[in-house]
């Protein structure tokens, strides 16, 4: 393996993935907001960078292509178990998220059952990567500004206060807004989970012999 700027932002970017849901367990909030929110934000833009910078310095390697899709995964699944754990039983929520999770780990179950079968990354499975981690920014975004209008109430603001009902309003837009993304983010993945099973179904049916 070569230390590469590019394969050190990806390893970060793993690294980043288990450190989100600890900064809900370690530090008081809002701070492990701010902190969990910080490091979504990061991870998706060394997503980007990391390929950009690969292909500007010609630094690409075997060990960053391997890599790189398996941080993706290990942020989007990690991030979506914590917002799971944060919402509780809440299906409109749930639901979505738990098609993102079973999807993801049955792909990647297969495509190590494929090994050396390539089959390409369509366009609409990248833009299924893109809304999933806008739905999952827009929840943990969400649950911010839940905690901020709920202290608020707890500390004896009523409907009155413009202030309290500001912030009621803030999380209310943003919710609606988050749960359609995540729900667009659940549809995308359902989609790409089955033309990617149909692409590889004839590669299976091969392996079963006569």
């Amino acid at each position: 393996m070569r230390w590469t700027v590019p394969n050190v932002l990806t390893v970060l970017r793993v690294l980043a993935a288990p450190a989100l849901p600890l900064a809900y367990v370690l530090l008081p909030r809002p701070l492990a907001d701010y902190v969990a929110i910080g490091l979504f934000l990061a991870a998706a833009a060394t997503d980007w960078l990391d390929g950009y910078l690969a292909r500007r310095l010609d630094q690409h390697s075997a060990f960053g292509i391997m890599l790189d899709p398996i941080a993706d995964k290990a942020m989007v699944i990690v991030a979506a178990a914590t917002v799971i754990g944060l919402a509780g039983l809440n299906w409109p929520i749930l639901l979505p998220l738990l098609v993102i999770l079973m999807r993801e780990v049955l792909i990647s179950g297969l495509r190590e059952f494929l090994g050396d079968i390539k089959l390409p990354v369509t366009r609409l499975a990248k833009w299924k990567t893109a809304v999933q981690m806008a739905g999952i920014l827009g929840l943990l975004l969400t649950n911010l500004l839940q905690w901020q209008y709920e202290r608020l109430y707890y500390a004896g603001a009523t409907p009155d206060d413009p202030v309290y009902r500001q912030a009621l309003e803030l999380y209310v837009s943003a919710f609606w807004a988050a749960l359609a993304l995540i729900w667009v983010a659940g549809l995308l993945t359902a989609v790409t989970g089955i033309d990617y099973w149909r692409k590889a179904r004839p590669h299976l049916l091969a392996r079963e012999g006569p």
